[in-house]
C-alpha cells in the first residue's frame, strides 16, 4: 500500500529541489488531466502536446516562485491546460488546415467574423443569464453544481471538499438541475444560441 502525499507537500518538496516530487505529481494527475484534455481536443497527439506544455508551464511557474498555494494544485493545473486548449483552437482557427485537392473552395476556409462575434455575444449573454439562474438555487445545490460544471470536479472530489457522501453530492446535483429547469420553465426563459 502506497501512502498518498498531499499535493502541497509535493510542490514544496519540488521547489526545494526534489525532482522526484514533480514526477509523483505528474503520475498522480496524469489520467485525470489527459482525459480532460482529450475530451476537448479529441486527438491523442494534440493531447500529449498540450499535456507536456501544461507541465512545462507548471515547472516554469514553480521555479520562478510564482505559485501560490491558495487552493488545490489540480484545479490550477487544469486551468493552465484549459488555457492551452483555447490557445490551440485559436491558433488552428487562424491557420486553417485543409487537404490539397483539385476541388478546393476558398469559401470553405473563410469565415464571417461578424457571425462569430454575434455568436460570442449570444454565448456571453446565455452564460450571464445562467449565472443569474444558478444564484437562485439553494447554497448546497449551487456549490455542487459550480464544482461539477465550472470547476470540472468529480463527485468523489466534490464529496471530499464538501464533507458529504458521494450520494448526497449526486442528489444535490440532481436537485440543482431539476430546480434550474423549474426556474427556466416558470420564467419562460430561452437559453439557446
Amino acid at each position: 500500500m502506497q501512502l498518498q502525499v498531499a499535493d502541497s507537500i509535493l510542490v514544496q518538496n519540488y521547489i526545494s529541489g526534489d525532482e522526484k516530487s514533480l514526477e509523483i505529481l505528474i503520475n498522480k494527475h496524469n489520467q485525470r488531466l489527459t482525459s480532460f484534455i482529450y475530451s476537448k481536443v479529441q486527438d491523442r497527439a494534440i493531447t500529449e502536446d498540450i499535456f507536456q506544455d501544461t507541465f512545462i508551464k507548471v515547472i516554469k511557474t514553480l521555479k520562478r516562485g510564482a505559485y501560490n498555494e491558495e487552493g488545490k494544485f489540480l484545479p490550477w493545473v487544469m486551468r493552465i491546460a484549459h488555457n492551452l486548449i483555447i490557445d490551440h483552437f485559436r491558433r488552428n482557427k487562424r491557420m486553417p488546415k485543409f487537404q490539397g485537392s483539385d476541388d478546393f473552395n476558398i469559401f470553405s476556409v473563410l469565415g464571417d467574423d461578424k457571425l462569430d462575434a454575434e455568436r460570442q455575444i449570444i454565448k456571453d449573454q446565455i452564460d450571464n443569464d445562467l449565472g443569474l439562474l444558478i444564484e437562485e438555487l439553494p447554497d448546497d445545490q449551487k456549490e455542487v453544481l459550480v464544482m461539477r460544471i465550472y470547476k470540472d470536479m468529480s463527485f468523489k472530489e466534490i464529496s471530499e471538499n464538501t464533507g458529504v457522501s458521494i450520494n448526497t453530492a449526486l442528489g444535490r446535483m440532481r436537485y440543482a438541475l431539476i430546480n434550474l429547469r423549474k426556474i427556466i420553465e416558470k420564467n419562460n426563459i430561452v437559453l439557446t444560441n
